[in-house]
């Protein structure tokens, strides 16, 4: 029963607080008009500048910045107690991440659908730019690198997930032609293409598809040279093509798993079968890092991640046909994604309670599942078994609505799998328009940037060897790295801000001094780490991370602190 009262009060608070904190803000210090030009509208291309219906942009937005990020932040940050990382997503999401990823929309939308380091030069100077380029290449570099290794490890997981996620790329690509070419319904027809998605599940759930090795390269070097084919034709394809429909397909997808984890909850809840299994708090689990700052940077998407500001700046910006669509699909698609985080907290610290299967093969319910599985960090800490905590328990739930375990099991793996081929090619695209930003002489061609993009990935992805495991050797920086850019993005808002609100830029101020401070603190954290396993490459990457964050804070704090509330000026941008 407490784990539906959590539900119904965090999905109430997030209601209430959009009506009030998001409009306030939308409203009253960023003063949304559609009397202003977008970049959609105004340079309409076809390609990456096309104006879009919310509810489509709302699904690409989401499906861009969710991926795995708010289901393993969570299923790992648990292990230090449900409350803090309850705490955490909530107030996180509604102060600091919604108004991050709603700013920093508005910012690009206002200056021509420009990346965020290109905003940076425009409001601070040149040289910040550059060091915030080398911040935002590293991330995404990582992202598009990483993230061919994270799905082939969860079709390896879930060999029932294949058929189906490979399968809704024609789909969509029907979806995209009948919409917009032939000038059929969207409704109707997105309904029909998810209605044949979850055919598709139930097919893959008795048709599991494993690759085996190729040449001598792993199934997962395999598979990740696939989805990076994948990811450069998808990347540089109009976005009405593919990225748009099944994006679109993606957010009906997200509709039915919440509305299926929801009533899990409620029917499993109610009949009190459903139980918290965790400890309220846990400080001091067996091999962690100190909680503080950790949690926060462990749980980045869910709360705030600063890649939602490169999906904002950079294909999302490019599409809103107008001022006020921004609100729901910036501030609106974070707080679903904080909703997403609620249910996977309660997944794995209630749900994983009904049912757990040990890797021994016996099956342990209650507080020894949950203890079995979070008996340190290094139990915990695997892509499997985050992953494996919230697909498992999220299952058991699903059960209670009559759908066998295996099915469940299924639409689970599809569901994460999906939103995660989402993040790989908006993250190539993102880090092509990046690229052709800063040198448009050299990347000016999107075949030539994207060919780059790709290219640098599978370097990365190879340098460990034929198991395509090298990417690895860089994702211990990227937690920090990613809430780092949270930080600095929403010190660039702030100056924005300055000049227009006497006091409104406080509301992106204080959290990214927030922010500033735990990422700061992971940072030297990590330091330390790193030079204690004398591991050369992360010391000297670390160490550039943390002159660049000092930099950008140092020339925007300047810059921040000798900006004025100009209401003359205002007054006439508005005229």
């Amino acid at each position: 029963m407490e784990s539906v009262l959590i539900m119904l009060v965090v999905f109430g608070g997030y209601l209430a607080m959009y009506q009030i904190y998001g409009k306030y803000i939308g409203n009253k210090i960023f003063k949304l008009s559609n009397n202003n030009p977008v970049p959609a509208v105004e340079f309409e291309d076809g390609v990456d500048f096309v104006p879009t219906k919310k509810e489509v942009i709302f699904g690409h937005h989401f499906a861009s910045i969710a991926g795995t990020g708010p289901i393993v932040g969570p299923a790992i940050a648990v292990i230090w107690g449900w409350l803090p990382a309850l705490i955490w997503v909530f107030v996180g999401s509604i102060v600091m991440g919604a108004a991050h990823d709603f700013g920093t929309l508005i910012l690009s939308m206002r200056n021509q659908g420009k990346s965020l380091s290109e905003i940076t030069g425009k409001f601070i100077n040149t040289r910040t730019k550059f060091f915030l380029f080398f911040i935002i290449f590293l991330e995404l570099w990582i992202i598009v690198s990483i993230f061919g290794l994270v799905i082939a490890i969860l079709f390896k997981m879930y060999p029932q997930s294949v058929l189906p996620v490979w399968l809704e790329i024609p789909i969509a690509v029907y979806l995209g032609h009948i919409v917009y070419k032939k000038g059929a319904n969207l409704a109707i027809w997105s309904i029909v293409a998810v209605l044949i998605m979850y055919l598709t599940v139930v097919w893959g759930a008795y048709m599991p598809l494993k690759m085996p090795s190729v040449l001598g390269l792993s199934p997962i070097a395999v598979w990740s040279i696939i989805l990076l084919i994948y990811a450069y034709i998808a990347s540089v394809l109009p976005v009405t093509t593919l990225l748009q429909p099944r994006d679109y397909i993606n957010s009906h997808e997200l509709v039915i798993a919440l509305a299926l984890l929801v009533l899990g909850v409620l029917v499993s809840g109610l009949s009190g079968d459903l139980h918290i299994v965790a400890p309220a708090v846990r400080p001091h689990p067996e091999g962690t890092p100190p909680l503080w700052p950790f949690l926060f940077i462990t749980i980045a998407c869910g709360a705030i991640s600063g890649f939602h500001a490169l999906v904002s700046s950079g294909t999302s910006s490019k599409q809103v046909r107008q001022e006020t669509d921004s609100l729901f699909v910036g501030y609106g698609s974070m707080l679903m994604e904080g909703s997403l985080a609620t249910l996977v907290i309660i997944a794995t610290t209630a749900g994983i309670g009904m049912g757990y299967l040990a890797k021994d093969g016996h099956i342990l319910t209650g507080v020894e599942a949950w203890t079995h599985h979070y008996a340190s960090w290094a139990a915990a800490g695997g892509l499997s078994s985050k992953v494996g905590a919230f697909v498992e328990g999220s299952a058991n739930m699903i059960q209670f609505l009559g759908i066998p375990k295996g099915i469940a099991m299924t639409i689970m793996g599809v569901f994460v799998a999906s939103f995660a081929g989402t993040t790989l090619d908006t993250a190539t695209r993102v880090q092509r328009y990046l690229v052709s930003e800063t040198f448009p002489k050299t990347f000016k061609n999107k075949h030539v940037a994207t060919g780059f993009v790709i290219l640098m990935a599978l370097i990365l992805i190879f340098s460990s060897g034929a198991d395509g495991k090298g990417a690895l050797a860089l994702w211990p920086l990227f937690g920090a790295t990613n809430q780092t850019l949270a930080a600095l993005a929403l010190l660039v808002v702030s100056i924005y801000l300055k000049g227009r609100s006497k006091w409104g830029w406080l509301v992106s101020f204080l959290p990214a001094v927030f922010m500033l401070v735990v990422s700061m603190w992971a940072v030297i954290l990590n330091q330390t780490r790193f030079m204690d396993k004398h591991n050369l490459l992360l010391e000297i990457l670390n160490g550039i991370i943390f002159i660049a964050m000092i930099w950008v804070a140092i020339d925007g704090g300047k810059k921040l602190f000798s900006t004025k509330y100009d209401e003359k000026k205002l007054v006439e941008e508005v005229k």
